[in-house]
């Protein structure tokens, strides 16, 4: 199958278009009439760098990639309007493969209300999913960005930590396989299942967003490189300081069991570890109660876990003294 036979395929297994969009994938443009305000991203994922197809099914890593993509517009509190995906099929990809990549965008797609508008594909020497997505809001006021933080806020975080990081060790394991974390215990292989597919097919946190911008929140990210490296975005575009309560942190399920079998400390993960895609909020102390309530709504807890100082920096500090270093993960590292 060529190029433009592939396209027609995927149009043919595109879900609706959203009400914004007039016309979709298949011209030279799509064609968008958005009202209001809009929020763009844009995202790349690689294989080798960001996923390993000997660890994902070829949905899993379309839904990741769409996932990736759309936790920037949950962490502006944007809603999701529409997606363009640029393909980079290596020789060893065919027709059927980029079928199910598809498959598993368009399902998150149609679950989080977006449009799969448009895009390319090339051959490339890597599988190469880059996506750009498109938000909406009434007005550009209604965004939350990273700068808005001050002192007296109370800092929040939707989800719990350390999962991604943890089910990335278990598809490190030597055996090749996350289920040799658990060969006696039903609920430890449960737990195993969880943190494999939290990172392998990631959720965005868009209703929580939504939300928490609704709810007042002054500056918001999505933890995608880790909670110490991305909280250092926060202190730095608003010029304030963040002191984080490592004990306050939520832990996913199986964390700290993984933590142990691995040699590493359960707060390491939760702190430094990536790709978890929680949100974190800063919020007046005035509106937490309501945050929660909206949040807790949408299905996702929400946890108080630190405070927005005057200074600068990020300080995450350990229940018996002393501070974690605010790592994070470094793309270019």
């Amino acid at each position: 199958m060529g190029e433009f036979e592939l396209i027609e395929a995927v149009k043919r297994r595109l879900p609706p278009a959203g009400r914004r969009v007039v016309l979709g994938s298949g011209d030279d443009a799509a064609v968008t009439v958005p009202g209001g305000a809009t929020a763009t991203s844009v995202d790349a994922l690689v294989d080798g760098v960001h996923f390993r197809r000997e660890w994902s099914e070829l949905a899993q890593i379309g839904h990741q990639a769409l996932a990736a993509a759309l936790s920037d517009l949950a962490a502006m509190g944007a809603a999701a309007g529409e997606a363009y995906v640029v393909l980079g099929v290596p020789p060893d990809l065919d027709e059927d493969g980029c079928l199910q990549l598809l498959d598993g965008m368009a399902a998150l797609a149609a679950r989080t209300g977006t449009t799969l508008a448009g895009g390319d594909v090339t051959r490339a020497p890597a599988l190469t999913l880059a996506m750009t997505v498109v938000g909406h809001a009434p007005a550009a006021d209604d965004f939350v960005t990273r700068a808005g933080a001050r002192p007296g806020d109370v800092l929040v975080l939707t989800g719990e930590l350390g999962g991604a990081a943890a089910g990335l060790l278990l598809l490190e394991t030597p055996s090749g396989t996350w289920s040799s974390f658990d060969p006696h215990s039903g609920s430890k292989l449960d737990h195993g299942r969880g943190l494999v597919a939290r990172r392998l097919e990631p959720s965005p946190r868009l209703e929580a967003g939504a939300a928490l911008a609704a709810a007042g929140a002054t500056a918001m990210i999505d933890l995608s490189d880790g909670l110490g490296g991305d909280a250092g975005h926060v202190a730095a575009a608003s010029a304030v300081g963040l002191r984080i309560e490592a004990a306050a942190l939520p832990l996913q399920d199986g964390v700290a069991e993984v933590a142990e079998t691995a040699g590493r400390e359960p707060l390491e993960l939760a702190a430094g570890g990536g790709e978890d895609y929680e949100l974190l909020a800063a919020l007046p102390p005035e509106r937490l109660d309501e945050a929660t309530e909206a949040v807790e709504a949408s299905g996702t807890r929400l946890t108080r876990i630190g405070a927005v100082v005057a200074g600068e920096g990020v300080e995450i500090r350990l229940p018996r003294g002393g501070t974690l270093p605010p790592a994070g993960f470094d793309q270019l590292g």
